[in-house]
């Protein structure tokens, strides 16, 4: 069995992604592939798509992980594949640029190595960065969002365990607050008790980032929660620690009703939905310090009725 330990070494490693989007001799018989839309689940054709379109195409991990979730061996890790935009792809047609494409993964390890992958390519955080964002821009700051303050999402000291479940802790106590919102004031969830003042929030592309409690709130938590304020989380695929570092993933995990505007520069809909959702949080001194988020934007898009792609190939035109 393919320990998780190997797994991870060879992510921070770089290792050739000699087999498809994984290094070679690390898929289980029968591997299982969940990706964000508009992707095809079979890995070799996921595979496929992002070589055909980047020219030396390579992943660039920033934050590694491992962990374990109901008895299972996971690997998280994030950052960016990179290479040159030759050929289309998703129906886009290419830059002809370098481009970065951000990504999270969570991997869970059994008999004959990795059987299964849940995979959000931030492909809007593409389409922003070339200009063919169809929708409104992002409230955010837009760019590419940057590997951890404190230097060490690749390469540390093996986790204390009393860390790990601290951090886990003030992860679960958070979510908690957040399921407080009164519908009426973001102060009812009273996250300052849980962020360091000046924390850094990096989005998915159509949102950006943020640095703050203000600039948070502005740029996403108050229009977010103007839009869906009867949110509610839960339904993980795993959620698990290392150390500082805490991560998450929702296959859905929030579910809500689209009853109110200007998010994303939607008008409201009145529609039932659900977000695919991960979450890579760090923890420094007792407090949340960075948040990586990623959401399955397109997929989200398509239960309103709304094709990206689509409008995004006809600006390309």
């Amino acid at each position: 069995m393919t320990s998780s330990s190997a797994l991870a070494t060879a992510v921070r490693s770089r290792a050739p992604l000699a087999d498809g989007l994984w290094p070679a001799g690390f898929r289980a018989a029968g591997h299982v592939l969940n990706i964000s839309a508009p992707f095809d689940a079979d890995p070799d054709a996921a595979s496929a798509a992002l070589h055909g379109a980047f020219t030396g195409l390579e992943r660039r991990p920033h934050t590694v992980m491992e962990g374990q979730w109901q008895g299972d061996a996971w690997v998280a890790h994030f950052g960016h594949f990179w290479g040159l935009w030759t050929g289309p792809l998703a129906g886009l047609p290419p830059s002809g640029r370098p481009a970065w494409l951000r990504y999270g993964a969570f991997e869970r390890l059994g008999p004959g190595g990795i059987t299964e992958t849940l995979l959000i390519l931030d492909l809007p955080a593409l389409l922003v960065a070339h200009g063919r964002w169809p929708f409104a821009p992002p409230l955010g700051q837009s760019g590419l969002d940057p590997a951890p303050a404190s230097g060490d999402g690749l390469w540390r000291a093996a986790a204390d365990p009393a860390q790990t479940a601290a951090s886990l802790a003030l992860v679960v106590a958070m979510i908690a607050g957040l399921m407080r919102y009164d519908g009426k004031s973001l102060a009812s969830m009273e996250m300052r008790r849980f962020w360091t003042p000046d924390f850094s929030w990096y989005g998915p592309g159509p949102i950006g980032m943020a640095r703050g409690h203000a600039d948070y709130e502005r740029a996403h938590q108050g229009p977010f929660l103007a839009a869906i304020p009867d949110r509610r989380g839960g339904n993980h695929r795993c959620r698990m620690g290392d150390g500082p570092y805490v991560a998450s993933v929702g296959w859905p995990s929030i579910r809500a009703t689209h009853t109110g505007g200007d998010w994303l520069g939607l008008s409201a809909t009145g529609k039932a939905i659900t977000m695919r959702v991960m979450d890579l949080w760090r923890c420094e001194n007792g407090l949340l310090a960075e948040n990586w988020v990623f959401i399955d934007i397109i997929e989200l898009f398509g239960q309103l009725g709304i094709d990206v792609l689509a409008r995004a190939a006809a600006m390309a035109r």
